[in-house]
């Protein structure tokens, strides 16, 4: 028997080189790791098939013969004696042979009937197969995900490289859109719609014509409200919105005190839902006892349920929400508590003129919900510049009720006049912040804004 040994680092390469040298009809006697690597037995098909047993009808299992091992008897001493010249002869011619023995075979080891190669774990290996892919892929996609990264890069850096090159050469051509452009950035309006008239401005114009086309167009997009018979004699349930400090409270004193002198007290009521400042609650209690109007105050919405319910035959009712941060996750549930108190609650959010462009888009994209019924500019008095403000009523198109400009109550509070508020924006700026070189940079790598394509021009 012809058994032989292989080693491999790895069960594929061992198997191979058993079908190499043994083919493929060899069997596979054992399967061991050794000191990291791999050993096999295996043995050729043709000597396995000599050890198994034979059928019954092989030749091969017929029983062997028995052969008489005992020695033959010596002759008797009469015999060569009767014929001593003939028997001496004919023993000399021919001698018994010596009778052969066999030699027993040497033992050998016990060999199963039926010899097969260990199972292969088709699941294992499947499951390494799928690992490898799965790697592969993911690498692939890490590899891609990283080249588009560096090509949109690329291709960003190029495009602005162009816009800046090509807004320069327009300054050359158009500087009347140079001096346009500065006004409106220095305005405080975003670097976004600014560019956006730029490229509109019709031909033709120039110096105080082209300003003059941009104020126009700018008005013209600032909806708001005509008459204050649209809010105060439709009457309904407001809600004032925003962030802490905006002057949600002194408005909505504002609101009542207007309320009060057109319709009188008892056609009014307040609510307060601002349970967390230190003395938010007196600081309305206080306004009311001026006005002569009840101010309740509730918890949640279920309070607010139960108050909306008892205050239905008011023409008027005016809540005082808590200020919550544009970034505070408060914000959803005070929407949710306002659109789920059972009445047709509408939402006017209060915008700090002080804040940056930035600030009041995250603050309107918090508060919107299902919708804002309009809004309130405050602080006029306080901002350096109100173009963010307005720039963001635009490309929001929040509808526009009033705008606060001081404490007094109700003195400071006007309706919103788009006329008035941009020429506000354009006289109370300051000099110039930026150079004609500096001006490149800035428009060059804004991305178009979807929100402006409703922009009115005509």
């Amino acid at each position: 028997m012809n058994v032989k040994k292989f080693t491999a680092p790895t069960s594929r390469e061992a198997l191979r080189k058993v079908r190499e040298a043994l083919g493929p009809d060899a069997v596979i006697l054992s399967n061991r790791a050794v000191d990291g690597t791999v050993e096999i037995l295996a043995l050729a098909g043709d000597d396995a098939a000599s050890l198994a047993p034979h059928s019954a009808d092989s030749p091969m299992a017929a029983p062997a013969p028995q052969l008489d091992l005992a020695p033959a008897p010596a002759p008797y001493a009469s015999d060569y004696a009767m014929q001593p010249e003939a028997a001496a002869p004919a023993l000399r011619a021919t001698p018994r042979p010596a009778p052969t023995v066999p030699r027993p075979a040497p033992a050998r080891p016990a060999v199963p009937a039926a010899v097969a190669a260990p199972a292969i774990d088709v699941e294992r290996i499947t499951a390494m197969v799928a690992d490898a892919v799965a790697s592969a892929k993911a690498s692939a996609a890490a590899e891609m995900s990283s080249m588009m990264s560096e090509l949109r890069a690329m291709r960003g850096m190029m495009e602005t490289q162009l816009n800046e090159l090509a807004f320069a050469s327009g300054q050359q051509r158009e500087p009347h859109k140079t001096a346009v452009l500065r006004e409106l950035l220095a305005a405080g309006f975003s670097a976004s719609l600014a560019r956006y008239l730029m490229d509109k401005l019709p031909a033709g114009r120039d110096g105080a014509a082209a300003l003059q086309w941009i104020r126009t167009v700018l008005a013209r997009n600032i909806s708001a409200m005509q008459n204050e018979d649209q809010l105060l004699e439709r009457g309904g349930v407001f809600a004032l919105v925003g962030p802490t400090g905006v002057g949600k409270t002194t408005t909505t004193a504002k609101l009542a005190a207007r309320c009060v002198m057109r319709h009188g007290p008892e056609k009014l009521a307040l609510i307060t839902t601002d349970a967390y400042r230190i003395g938010a609650h007196e600081q309305l209690r206080i306004y009311g006892k001026i006005l002569g109007v009840m101010v309740h105050s509730v918890k949640d919405e279920a309070d607010l349920r139960i108050a909306l319910n008892e205050l239905k035959n008011k023409h008027t009712v005016l809540i005082d929400t808590v200020g919550v941060s544009q970034r505070d996750q408060m914000v959803a549930e005070q929407v949710a508590m306002l659109q789920g108190a059972g009445s047709d609650v509408q939402r006017i959010l209060c915008l700090n003129a002080t804040s940056t462009q930035e600030t009041l888009a995250e603050v309107v994209r918090a508060y919107q919900g299902s919708g804002l019924a309009g809004a309130i500019v405050t602080k006029l008095d306080e901002a350096a510049s109100i173009g963010s403000a307005l720039d963001v009523v635009i490309r929001h198109k929040l509808h526009l009720y009033y705008a606060s400009n001081g404490q007094r109550v109700p003195e400071d509070l006007h309706l919103a006049d788009p006329a008035a508020l941009v020429e506000r924006a354009f006289s109370g700026q300051a000099a110039p912040k930026f150079a004609d070189a500096d001006l490149p940079l800035l428009v060059a790598g804004v991305a178009h804004d979807p929100l402006l394509r409703e922009v009115r021009l005509g």
